[in-house]
Parts: C-alpha cells; structure tokens; sequence
C-alpha cells in the first residue's frame, strides 16, 4: 500500500520508516537476547517504545506479558509471579543508570526481577491476561501464529476499505489493540500512530475525555479507530450536545469488549462516525467477527473473518475455532479443538452472528422463564438517559435493575421514561419492573467493575440489596 520511505509508525513527535522501524526492532531484539531476558513485562504507557518492545520479543522468540497501567499493584505482582517474569521495562526514575535502556530516544529502566520457573505451553509468545470477575488475572498463553492469523483476517477483511492510517485508542497493553489496531495495520502496509492515552481522552480503565479524543481525530485524520462502546456512546452524545460534526476522513470506527445494541450504532452513525460491530475473546487471540461496509447488520455483531470459525452448541453456546490459544497459566487442561466461548447466540442465514448474553447470567425466573440479562442491559443502554445498567431477578418473580444515569442531573423521571420505552420492546418477563439509581459508577474506583470495565455483579447487587429486596409479586407492583 505505501511506497518504502512512508512513515509506518507515528508517536505524534517522530515517525519511523518501513526500513527505519525494522532497524529498531532487530536493534531492540538483539539487545534483549544479549542480556538474556526470557520472559519481558512491559508497564508502558502507549508509544513508539511499546511497539518496539512488542515486536523486538516477538523477534527474539521472549514471551511478552504486557502489563496493562491500569492493574492494581496486586495484579501486577499476580501477573509478573504467574507468569515467571525475569525482566520488567518500564518508566525510568530518578538515579537509575544501571536500569537504563533506551528506545525511541527515551531513556527507559529494564529491571531484572527475581523469578521462580514457569512451564508455559511450547511456543508461548504473549501471555495477556484478561481481568475477568475476581482480582486475581488470568494469565493467557498465545502461540505466534494464532496472533499473525487473526491480523492477517483483519488485513485481507477490510483490505477494500483502502484504510492507510489507523489510530491506536484503546491500550496496546489490551490484546484487542495491541492485534487489530498495531499488528494488523502494519501486516497491511498502513500508518499506526501511537500517542500516550492521555492525548486521545482516556484515563485508567474507565474514565474518558471524548472532547481530548476529537480533538485528536480531527488533528491526525486517521481512517480507523477501536472504540469500547462507553467510548462510542459518549463521543456520540459529546457531538450531539456540542452540535459539532464528526472529523472527515473516518472510514471505520470499530467498537467491540462488550454488546453494542443497533440503536447506540443508529445514534453514531447518525452523528456522522462510521461505527461497526465486532466480537471476539482472548482465548482466541482476539477478533473473530466484524460488520463492515457493505456487510453489515446492525444489531449483529458481524460476519467471521477469514481466520474464524464459528459454530452454535445445541444448547445455544458459541463455539470458535481457528486461532486458538495454546493453554492458560496454572492449568494443563488440553485446549480442544472448538473453544467454548461461554457466550450464547445465534448466526442467522446470512452468517451475521447475534449474541444473546453469558451463559452464566442466564437468569431463571420464579416463573420458569430464561432470561439473558445482557439482552435487557442493551436495551437499556440504548437510551439516551443511561449510561449503565445491571440487571437481576434469578430464582424473583420478575427483574429488577440498577441504573447509572448519562448525566448526574437527571431526573427519576427521566429515568423511569427510559425503562417504560425499552419495556415496550420486550416480551413480559424480561421486562424491568423494578430499578433504583446507583449509588456510584460501575468502575474499578467503585469496586463495583473490574479493571477493563466489565461489571461485578455480585458487587453491584450487595451494594444495592437494602433497595432491590424483597421484590414484591407481579400482581402486586403498580
């Protein structure tokens, strides 16, 4: 796509050729094999040096844990045990000159760390590691392959979209980013920019600055971004209340982590951002499925790529296949041939997938009915007045939910409007009969989220137990 002496990665400062970036990269490889490093952390904030990092490891044949800023120093200390680490690169400080290792011209500190042995699957080259429900991450072991597998179904999906400059948002510490907006851009010829989160709007895990973002877009004119749907959600709403325009140049805007509900995508699109779809997990080194245009179905999360295989289970589970994991840390358990996602769904006759919630969630009434209370949490997100929503009721006689508002100002009122106009929509047991506004956003801050954002449920119903129990029989509620 770009002749040889176009710039193939940008940090908002400095650019780096084709053949400018592979110096760097063996450079950086050789350095780290000469000191003998099998196992490198990164605690990196995103940058040229993180990307010089990743692809020197890969070179080098060292496994790569990256470490994500927004781990605890609990899960961080889980992380570097568990996984056997013997070297951490991370921020230099004051008065380490033995530390010192220098990439993209910026002084940074390779600490060697005391490590027990770790047997890790053969051909380990990541270990990521996904946050899930409890505090303690679980360690994922990713094979080489897999990873180049999935960048290069992303590179020849949306090869047509002539796409020659992506925009790293999200963490390049998080597997989705790190393969669907470094590795496979650079598989397909294009222009990565890599700027410190901070510079695109977002803090932590949870907290983000669409204003700082659209600044940003608009400056640097990417063609591709990877957005998280709360992302989506408030640029959308930042346009709408701001009446500003969408930045020109935008080709695709990619949203997966959690569902996204056909009317938050309507709403983008509407704003003017190209907003599309996708799904995929960990276990199978990251995307799997994404609508794009000229093949797409809104409400769905898209069509496999070419490196995908999906299959439905009898019982409604999905199950993929194709670029697998090669174990997790901790476990000797054989990784079978088709991974159960613990993800129900559908895929229609047009091969569109449509997820219908967790498996585990699945709510069971007191009156017998199966409820995915992800489908109802979509629905409700899909309003404009909420932001977040949980929703319970297994073993109740109907749900209940928890409701953080859009804005802090708003109304019960305008609330209680949200869940009548979403209650219209669903058939009579998954209908919310009761709610009550959090008490504090569903964030890691709060306890009541887990550091990728994904809600604590159990968390979420003990903090509001005094105001959801006991719920009261269909017949007697208002």
């Amino acid at each position: 796509m770009n002749r040889a002496d176009d710039i193939r990665l940008h940090d908002g400062r400095r650019g780096w050729t084709a053949a400018a970036l592979e110096d760097e990269v063996a450079t950086t490889a050789d350095r780290l094999h000469r000191r003998g490093v099998r196992t490198l952390a990164t605690l990196l904030d995103n940058g040229a040096a993180w990307v010089f990092a990743d692809l020197a490891a890969a070179r080098a044949g060292i496994v790569h844990v990256p470490l994500p800023l927004f781990f605890t120093p609990s899960q961080r200390t889980h992380a570097l045990q568990s996984a056997g680490v013997d070297a951490l690169l991370r921020p230099a400080l004051r008065d380490e000159p033995e530390l010192a290792f220098e990439l993209a011209g910026t002084p940074f500190a390779l600490q060697r760390l005391p490590h027990a042995p770790v047997a890790l699957p053969p051909g380990t080259a990541k270990i990521t590691y996904t946050s899930g429900t409890t505090g303690a991450p679980k360690g994922i072991c990713l094979g080489g392959a897999a990873m180049e597998q999935v960048a290069d179904g992303l590179a020849a999906a949306t090869a047509a979209l002539g796409i020659e400059h992506h925009l790293c948002v999200l963490p390049l510490a998080v597997l989705l980013e790190n393969v669907a907006g470094l590795l496979a851009p650079l598989r397909r010829g294009a222009r990565c920019t890599v700027l410190p989160l901070h510079e695109v709007g977002l803090t932590g895990s949870s907290q983000f600055d669409p204003a700082r973002l659209h600044d940003a877009v608009t400056s640097l004119r990417p063609q591709s971004l990877i957005l998280l749907p709360q992302m989506l959600r408030a640029w959308t709403g930042w346009l709408r209340a701001t009446g500003r325009a969408a930045p020109p140049g935008l080709v695709l805007v990619a949203v997966g982590g959690a569902a996204v509900g056909a009317p938050l995508l309507e709403a983008a699109r509407a704003a003017g951002l190209p907003a599309h779809e996708g799904y995929g997990l960990s276990e199978a080194a990251s995307v799997q499925t994404l609508n794009l245009p000229g093949a797409d179905r809104p409400g769905s999360a898209g069509r496999a790529l070419p490196h995908a295989q999906l299959r439905v289970a009898p019982d409604g589970e999905i199950l993929v296949a194709g670029s697998l994991m090669l174990g997790t840390l901790g476990s000797d358990a054989p990784v079978p041939q088709w991974w159960p996602t613990g993800d129900l769904g559908e895929v229609d006759a047009d091969g569109y997938l449509h997820l219908r919630g967790r498996r585990k969630h699945v709510l069971i009434t007191a009156f017998g009915r199966n409820v995915s209370p992800e489908w109802v949490e979509t629905a409700l997100r899909g309003e404009d007045t909420i932001a977040q929503a949980v929703v319970f009721g297994d073993g109740a006689p109907a749900l209940s939910a928890v409701l953080w508002p859009l804005r802090p100002d708003l109304a019960d009122a305008a609330l209680q409007a949200a869940v009548d106009a979403v209650n219209a929509t669903l058939p009579d047991y998954a209908r919310v009969h009761r709610w009550v506004r959090a008490r504090a956003p569903f964030d890691a801050a709060s306890g009541l989220a887990t550091p990728n954002g994904r809600p604590r449920r159990e968390a979420i119903r003990q903090h509001h137990a005094d105001a959801l129990d006991p719920l009261p029989e269909p017949s007697l509620l208002p």
